[in-house]
């Protein structure tokens, strides 16, 4: 009798699960948590900060495309920051940034929602705040031989040298985070279920929960006024402000012995 018991018990327990998983794919709908402004800043800044690196760490003649590379990350970390503000729902920081309150509670299970998670948000400021550094720190920069930072002018050589030495230094904090990132990716895809990848292709999420609703606003003038704030930042930061270098001397104005 017990034995049977026990049989009873596990199948019930079976039937059950097997009903809430039902009840949960009846429920599930599919949303959109990720505006395309949004995952084209995603990819283009990975595939960047990746050129980045091994730009940076060859260095030589592939430090002019460094730089440049440099600008660009720092275009879009201005335009992130912009879109934090104007964009759609679950792209801004008022959506995601949270107290410690919330890091509890999804720590602890009992978080609820769509878009970034309390502990995810942490890792996304971690993140722009060490990109944002390494972005400043190269526009004043030197490698003592032919590179200089287009606002290499503004600070005094011993200041730049301290900037290049904390830039080249910030490089392995942000390969940390970023290999932290792809550890979390793979975690919750694969072994949690918990699809982070296609969302960020496609936009869409599959949610159960009543209360998700789909991203809104972020339109076109909001898109056009975090675009005109990445390219102003970029300007400035290739020496749009400093006053223009003075003009070679003609010919023949300097002696040739």
């Amino acid at each position: 009798m017990p034995a049977a018991s026990a049989g009873v018990k596990i199948e019930g327990r079976h039937e059950i699960d097997s009903h809430d998983k039902g009840v949960h794919a009846l429920n599930e709908r599919r949303i959109l948590i990720w505006d395309l402004p949004t995952r084209l800043f995603h990819w283009l800044l990975a595939s960047l900060v990746a050129a980045a690196f091994v730009t940076g760490l060859q260095g030589g003649n592939l430090m002019v495309w460094h730089g440049r590379i440099g600008l660009l990350i720092l275009g879009l970390l201005a335009f992130r920051l912009a879109w934090g503000v104007l964009g759609s729902t679950y792209a801004r920081f008022a959506e995601f940034v949270r107290g410690p309150g919330a890091v509890l509670a999804y720590i602890r299970g009992r978080w609820q929602g769509s878009g970034h998670s309390p502990l995810a948000a942490l890792s996304v400021l971690a993140l722009l705040a060490l990109l944002l550094f390494q972005s400043i720190s190269g526009l004043m920069s030197n490698d003592d031989i032919a590179f200089r930072g287009p606002l290499f002018a503004v600070v005094s050589k011993s200041t730049s040298d301290w900037l290049t030495g904390l830039h080249r230094e910030n490089i392995w904090l942000i390969g940390g985070l970023v290999a932290l990132h792809i550890c979390a990716v793979v975690f919750y895809t694969f072994l949690r279920k918990d699809d982070l990848i296609l969302p960020m292709i496609h936009g869409h999420k599959r949610v159960s929960r009543a209360a998700a609703t789909p991203a809104t606003g972020g339109g076109w003038l909001a898109f056009l006024a975090a675009l005109a704030v990445a390219f102003a930042a970029v300007w400035i930061a290739d020496g749009g402000l400093l006053p223009p270098p003075p003009p070679p001397p003609p010919p023949g104005s300097i002696p040739t012995w």
